[in-house]
């Protein structure tokens, strides 16, 4: 296992060690003494969730908040997404920026997304299947929400405006600047 920084304070990408024969692959997808020893963060998981969804539906950007805040670690198990994650601590030093990382079935790369950050995804293919691991119990009265498109942020999201599909919350979603999220 490998992990790489990425520009954003405390949110890394994993890459596995793949091992390939004529039978397939095998590989560690996880490893948490590893991550913890590499990373010198909690690392310790207690839900995982699936999504399937089709080209161009954009979920985000999504975050649980105060005592119910969770870390995730997300892969795509199958097509690709872009992946966004958005640093929402006010106290970061990477308050406010964005990181975008595109997971795929064949690369294999997680991106493990710190509490306190706004994490969404685009489906780039005709459907992806989404993993999220996530390190806190999900609270629906702890739900935040952040404009995907804010203007402030400027995700680029890797679709035609008139291709992205939304949920009604993500449609109205406030903005970063209000931080009603």
């Amino acid at each position: 296992m490998k992990i790489i920084e990425t520009p954003l304070k405390d949110c890394y990408i994993i890459e596995p060690t793949v091992f390939n024969d004529d039978r397939g692959y095998f590989f560690e997808k996880y490893n948490e003494k590893k991550f913890e020893q590499m990373t010198g963060l909690n690392g310790h998981f207690v839900q995982d969730n699936i999504s399937k969804s089709s080209f161009g539906v954009l979920r985000g950007l999504h975050l649980q908040k105060g005592e119910h805040a969770q870390a995730k670690l997300v892969s795509c198990l199958e097509g690709t997404v872009w992946d966004v994650a958005v640093d929402l601590r006010e106290d970061s030093p990477t308050y406010g920026k964005w990181f975008g990382i595109e997971l795929t079935a064949e690369n294999k790369r997680q991106l493990y997304v710190p509490r306190g950050f706004g994490h969404g995804f685009s489906v780039l293919s005709d459907t992806a299947v989404f993993s999220y691991k996530c390190d806190n119990f999900y609270n629906k009265d702890s739900e935040g929400c952040v404009k995907y498109n804010d203007k402030d942020l400027k995700i680029d999201w890797k679709l035609k405006e008139e291709d992205i599909v939304l949920s009604d919350k993500d449609l109205v979603a406030p903005s970063f600047k209000d931080k009603n999220f």
